[in-house]
């Protein structure tokens, strides 16, 4: 439907989060954490699946014992997307996790403890290929920098996170991404402004702790995509307190409104008036509940009347506007057909999912000719 993002993205150095390129040229990551008992490894594998199938890139699994690293590698042999394990203090649950084939550490190399420690990670994670995310956040900042700056701020982010990077370059290692999260949104986006222009590597966006599914929405989507406007981030996590997949749902919402991730299909629709000759609303919510599963790139627009209908209709794949006695579709811009209101619903999601198969067998003849 548009053109390219005109956004102009920070360069950064490329790590590898198992299969997922992070940084670079790379596309932004969404990724999400489990919320279950670790030690359930049914529970947490289903979640993890249920992540994948929404479309996460990325998932983190918190590991706080030794028996939660055991049981991370029988959770990594089930499933193909990267796992990033989440760990602090132990560092011996980093070096267990890092022999079962763990795709990254997540860990403040601070909290680790001494320079012995640390250096055993990370030399841990150099011959295992592993990268690491340094992971700063406004409510764990170190004690000396809390009595500094006597609350957290924007420079007390930046200054533990480079007090931690600079562990990592005693030890020359360079393949990390870092977070500067924080429940403010002033504050993150301070820190990750500051940390854009201080380092290399890729960073890991987030405002922490943000909320509900709703106001956490809000919060994040103000924080984020002011950054990304900036042209900043390289991975993302939309932290809410609702069930993990609505993150991914969000993530990949706020990528597509700024054209820098296309997966999925991109709705255009009207908030609906006493002008519309269908049930707008009604409409909206059934096809997004029941196209979640496609994710090939499509745009489709669902207008009530003939006011902004045909115009939107004109700019995507598939466009439906509302008219009386039946409602007009277009595809590719150009009438097409008329639906009814009796099962509308039902012939739009076929007409949809239709598209979507011309376009993948397209997709695939391209791949099988080589062009």
């Amino acid at each position: 439907m548009h053109a390219q993002s005109p956004i102009v993205r920070r360069r950064s150095r490329q790590i590898h989060v198992g299969k997922v390129a992070v940084g670079g040229d790379a596309p932004i990551s969404v990724q999400s954490m489990t919320n279950t008992d670790t030690l359930d490894v049914a529970a947490t594998v289903a979640q993890i699946q249920r992540l994948e199938a929404a479309g996460a890139d990325i998932v983190r699994v918190s590991v706080p014992t030794m028996d939660a690293a055991e049981t991370f590698g029988r959770i990594k042999a089930q499933v193909d997307v990267p796992l990033v394990a989440d760990i602090h203090f132990d560092y011996k649950i980093a070096l267990r996790v890092a022999e079962l084939g763990v795709d990254c550490l997540r860990i403040n190399p601070g909290n680790i403890g001494r320079e012995d420690r640390v250096r055993a990670v990370v030399s841990a994670a150099r011959d295992n290929g592993i990268p690491i995310r340094i992971g700063v956040n406004a409510g764990s900042l170190e004690k000396d920098l809390q009595k500094k700056y006597g609350e957290p701020t924007s420079e007390a982010l930046v200054e533990s996170a480079m007090r931690n990077i600079d562990h990592l370059d005693r030890l020359d290692f360079q393949e990390f991404k870092v977070s500067v999260k924080a429940s403010d949104v002033f504050m993150a986006v301070g820190a990750y402004r500051q940390l854009a222009q201080r380092i290399e590597q890729p960073l890991h966006l987030g405002i922490t702790e943000a909320g509900g599914l709703r106001s956490g929405t809000v919060k994040s989507s103000i924080g984020l995509g002011m950054l990304l406007m900036d042209g900043i981030g390289d991975t993302l996590r939309v932290s809410l307190a609702a069930d993990p997949v609505e993150e991914i749902k969000v993530g990949f919402d706020m990528l597509k409104s700024l054209r820098l991730r296309s997966k999925g299909i991109n709705f255009i629709a009207c908030p609906s008036c006493s002008r519309q000759n269908f049930d707008v609303i009604g409409t909206m919510n059934a096809l997004e509940s029941r196209l979640e599963d496609i994710m090939t790139p499509l745009d489709v627009s669902v207008i009530g009347c003939v006011v902004n209908g045909p115009g939107e209709a004109k700019e995507v794949d598939i466009g439906l506007t509302g008219g009386s006695p039946a409602n007009l579709v277009y595809i590719d811009g150009k009438p097409a057909s008329k639906l009814r209101n009796d099962h509308l619903v039902d012939d739009l999601e076929a007409l949809i999912r239709e598209r979507v198969r011309i376009k993948e067998q397209a997709e695939q003849d391209v791949i099988a000719r080589g062009e």
